[in-house]
């Protein structure tokens, strides 16, 4: 089982830090490289850079939530989402297909009935 875990490049899991723009105030934000590439196909779906995408990100979960404790956490768990919910149908792998322009409603009903299935097994 180890094997599949400890066989991956460790570029992944290097972090590095990058520098956003968050409410006006510049950041920076440390990720491991695996993080920093899913966040970056994210934002490619939608036309968009890394930076764009953390402030949009940022900007939504404040509006939705009030102050964010750990933005670097709630960015490795979207990246875990994002994965887990292309897993379950909710999000198409064609990367070409743009995340704004999916049924948010629908996108997380799948991820409802996979958590109901994993729950029965």
């Amino acid at each position: 089982m180890c094997q599949v875990f400890i066989s991956a490049d460790p570029t992944l899991y290097d972090s590095r830090a990058r520098s956003v723009r968050l409410h006006g105030v510049a950041t920076s934000i440390k990720l491991e490289n695996l993080f920093w590439q899913v966040l970056d196909e994210i934002a490619q779906r939608d036309g968009m850079g890394v930076p764009q995408l953390c402030a949009k990100l940022y900007d939504e979960l404040v509006a939705e939530r009030g102050e964010v404790e750990n933005f670097a956490s709630f960015l490795r768990v979207s990246c875990g989402r994002y994965l887990a919910l292309q897993l379950s149908g909710g999000i198409p792998q064609d990367a070409s297909i743009s995340i704004r322009s999916l049924n948010a409603q629908q996108v997380l009903a799948t991820e409802g009935h996979r958590s109901l299935l994993a729950r029965a097994a």
